[in-house]
């Protein structure tokens, strides 16, 4: 277990939590890495969310090894080109930017998730109008969280704050998700990180 110095974010002004939320992410040194690679890449309107970030919080304040639980770093973005070919190119081109970094990455154009997402989750939606707008839709608050670096600042997309994260409550968001994927990932998310406090679906 490793011991960290005590940045807390729980219940303070939406400004000062963002602050504690870049100190604790840039601590992450291969967040850091890749950060700070993708403000040097042609990407736009982009984010890494989910895992990679409300991650790194958890393990945080659980004592944990930074990058402990983390699948992959899942970075988002919106291109109007919504072929395949146009996104291939990008997910390669990301790829080899941050080669260096040992780090497996999910990498998305939100704005074809609609061209594949009923045969992955049985039901169609419409397509996203910007990356921000499919971040909402991510299932949990604590995951629709999205970070990026712009000039060494961090920008934060938190469509329901970061008091959720900060606090270790996992919330559903129920639009464009399921009840028995909400509690799949809330059990899974659970055993990893004990001191998680899950809202039920129907709360």
């Amino acid at each position: 277990m490793v011991i960290y110095m005590n940045l807390i974010g729980q219940n303070k002004p939406l400004d000062e939590q963002i602050k504690v939320l870049k100190q604790i992410l840039l601590k992450n040194k291969k967040l850091k890495q890749v950060l700070e690679l993708l403000q040097n890449s042609t990407l736009k309107d982009y984010y890494i969310g989910a895992g990679a970030i409300n991650q790194t919080v958890l393990n945080y304040y659980h004592g944990f090894d930074l990058n402990y639980g983390i699948k992959d770093f899942d970075i988002v973005y919106y291109d109007e080109d919504s072929s395949y070919e146009k996104e291939d190119k990008i997910i390669n081109e990301v790829k080899a930017l941050i080669k260096n970094v040992d780090v497996e990455v999910d990498i998305k154009n939100e704005a074809r998730v609609h061209l594949w997402y009923r045969d992955k989750f049985g039901y169609e939606i419409e397509q996203y109008k910007n990356t921000e707008e499919a971040i909402s839709k991510w299932g949990a608050t604590i995951t629709c969280v999205g970070v990026r670096l712009e000039n060494n600042e961090i920008v934060v997309f938190a469509p329901y704050g970061l008091n959720d994260i900060f606090n270790m409550i996992v919330r559903p968001i129920k639009e464009e998700f399921e009840e028995e994927n909400y509690i799949l990932r809330a059990e899974k998310w659970a055993e990893k990180w004990p001191k998680l406090k899950v809202i039920k679906w129907d709360d």
